[in-house]
């Protein structure tokens, strides 16, 4: 009772104000300390106090912050306004900025219903791969759903090795030349012709290119080639088409070369080579060991 005998008539305590603005006492007290909104007068005790001319510009403050205003924007920038056209200016770019956040979030939800998609597809909670799915998506990378189908070996390649641009350059070349093989497969041009010769050159070229040279990736390269089950529709379907084509005309690139790709620039024996290379011609035929 002695601190309401304290409050001068026509003014209100912070607890008063916070209630019937329907904000919190903290809310206020953060206005205060940011020099945002302070009391206009404090009461013998040290209480802060508030005149109904306060409450229109905390409501003020309040209306513009429901718009999307920053406290530094109301605080340094709105205060100063003293024309229509100027409110309206400002208003403008407002608009302009809630548009690009609504965009912003909208995109955010569609990476958040496709991250769901592809980790429903994955047989184990991966955050690593999450993380990497997340960075595609945010790069607006439709292969984003490559990243659940790779083994930790071949993705710890590309994450040190191929940036992002190459990663672009890659998905643009596979497509090419799946289109390519389709479409000659389509014409029933040979496999052992000289431009069935030229695709297999090109796509052998394609795989040395991604894997670095290092031939003990191809079995998880082709590992990724059988679990198409997680691949996209359209690149399954691109696949599907290009692959008869694709493995002949490869079977014919490596006769015809006269040479064992396999055995240059790495470790393995000819009996490793001899599995390697018939994974590579045929990999459908291949004993690989998913699990391994």
């Amino acid at each position: 009772m002695e601190n309401n005998k304290a409050i001068p008539k026509g003014f209100m305590t912070v607890g008063e104000l916070a209630k019937k603005m329907n904000v919190t006492v903290r809310t206020l007290q953060y206005y205060d300390r940011e020099n945002l909104f302070s009391p206009s007068a404090q009461s013998e005790g040290g209480r802060r106090l508030y005149t109904d001319r306060d409450t229109v510009r905390l409501h003020e403050i309040l209306s513009l912050k429901y718009l999307g205003f920053s406290l530094d924007d109301i605080k340094n920038n709105l205060s100063s306004l003293d024309t229509p056209e100027q409110v309206a200016e400002v208003l403008s770019r407002q608009e302009i900025n809630i548009g690009e956040k609504i965009a912003e979030l909208k995109e955010i939800k569609t990476a958040i219903k496709k991250l769901k998609e592809e980790t429903q597809q994955m047989k184990t909670v991966d955050w690593g791969k999450y993380a990497d799915i997340i960075a595609l998506l945010r790069m607006n990378n439709d292969a984003y759903w490559v990243i659940k189908a790779m083994d930790e070996k071949f993705m710890s390649r590309i994450k040190n090795t191929i940036t992002p641009e190459k990663g672009e350059d890659y998905i643009k070349i596979w497509i090419r030349l799946c289109e390519e093989a389709a479409e000659l497969e389509k014409r029933q041009i040979q496999p052992e012709s000289e431009k069935g010769f030229a695709v297999a050159k090109a796509w052998w070229d394609f795989v040395t290119d991604v894997t670095g040279g290092d031939m003990s990736l191809l079995p998880y390269v082709m590992k990724f080639e059988n679990d198409k089950q997680l691949w996209s529709t359209s690149w399954r379907e691109k696949w599907e088409k290009a692959k008869p084509f694709i493995e002949k005309a490869l079977e014919n690139y490596f006769i015809k070369s006269g040479i064992n790709p396999f055995e240059a620039g790495n470790a393995q024996s000819p009996k490793e080579a001899r599995q390697t290379e018939e994974i590579a011609i045929n990999p459908k035929e291949a004993n690989y060991d998913k699990n391994e």
